[in-house]
């Protein structure tokens, strides 16, 4: 890669890191959710449970959420993952918790970075079956990331929420190891990265790249929406 390139990498992520922090403040604004509308259509028959990333609250994809209902599709957004901070095992169980209190059937997860760690774990779990038929994972590190190596491999940072993202932490190898359901998966990623630079290919899973770069833009634009949302349409 030339100079000109990773220049031009470098100013677009600060650019992304930006849109990141606006949006996690308007996360923080209220909002008043009015919920799913009476969908007609046939995306009425394809329900979506939106998972965030970390550090991203139910508000924070509100955005996308409004595009995804517009379009038809009942929207399910789990709450009780606050902003993302908790473990992967707990994630799952509350987010299962949610969908059994909703009782919502035949699902496709949409997920953002973190959220699709959480998801393949949900889609690993036998409480699953009926409930859910695969997932859209938009810059997930299924792999890991690695982006500052000496304060990842500090023990303050393993033990930290962000410790999950490192490639050798329990919860992430034993998620790259089970591949039995990547089939179930599309793995969307951004044309860079800068938060997930080894970017998020998964072995077996439908991989495909957006027309926008940056973790966050990848999410935000209008010309991604577009391609989740045909993505999203495949599982129907």
């Amino acid at each position: 890669m030339g100079v000109t390139e990773r220049l031009r990498q470098a100013i677009g992520g600060a650019a992304d890191w930006l849109i990141g922090v606006r949006d996690v403040a308007l996360a923080a604004l209220p909002w008043t959710d009015a919920g799913n509308s009476d969908q007609v259509g046939s995306c009425a028959d394809l329900p979506l449970v939106i998972l965030p990333g970390i550090l991203e609250n139910p508000r924070y994809l509100r955005p996308l959420i409004a595009f995804l209902r517009a379009e038809g599709h009942p929207v399910t957004i789990v709450r009780s993952l606050g902003w993302n901070l908790s473990e992967l095992g707990s994630s799952v169980d509350r987010a299962f918790a949610e969908l059994a209190a909703a009782d919502v059937q035949g699902a496709v997860i949409l997920a953002h970075s973190k959220g699709g760690l959480i998801g393949k774990a949900m889609l690993l779990d036998p409480r699953s079956d009926s409930v859910l038929r695969g997932m859209i994972a938009v810059a997930t590190p299924f792999n890991g990331s690695v982006l500052w190596k000496r304060a990842q491999a500090s023990a303050a940072v393993k033990r930290s929420p962000l410790g999950l993202f490192h490639p050798e932490h329990v919860d992430l190898a034993r998620l790259a190891l089970e591949q039995g359901i990547n089939d179930k998966i599309v793995s969307l990623a951004p044309r860079y990265d800068q938060v997930v630079p080894g970017g998020s290919r998964l072995e077996g899973a439908v991989n495909a790249t957006l027309p926008v770069a940056g973790h966050f833009r990848s999410v935000r634009d209008r010309e991604s929406w577009d391609v989740i949302h045909e993505h999203v349409d495949s599982f129907a």
